[in-house]
């Protein structure tokens, strides 16, 4: 049996000014029409399930400590539980990730 994946197993430095500047955009795309009927239709990019506006986050899916950028297509609607899940962790690692953990 596999050891599970230690939380800190992918190793990256985050650049805070990239970080903050990305947020800062974040903020405002997520105020756009386009993010807004992703809320209003309360589905979840990642477990697909459906979920009250509140109870939905933005996310990046290639994440902002890693060098991911707040665009349109680097942005999703997602549940909190997902959110929390994915972490920092890129869509290929949390792939890898869940491979473990069946293991």
């Amino acid at each position: 049996m596999n050891p599970p994946l230690e939380e800190d197993w992918v190793d990256f430095e985050a650049d805070p000014a990239h970080v903050a500047r990305e947020r800062k955009k974040a903020r405002e795309l997520k105020k756009t029409a386009y993010f807004q009927n992703l809320f209003n239709r309360g589905i979840c990019y990642y477990c697909k399930n459906h979920f009250r506006r509140e109870e939905l986050t933005i996310d990046h899916i290639v994440p902002l400590a890693r060098g991911g950028r707040s665009t349109r297509g680097n942005m999703v609607v997602c549940c909190l539980k997902c959110n929390q899940d994915k972490k920092h962790l890129t869509p290929a690692e949390m792939l890898l990730a869940e491979d473990n953990a069946s293991l």
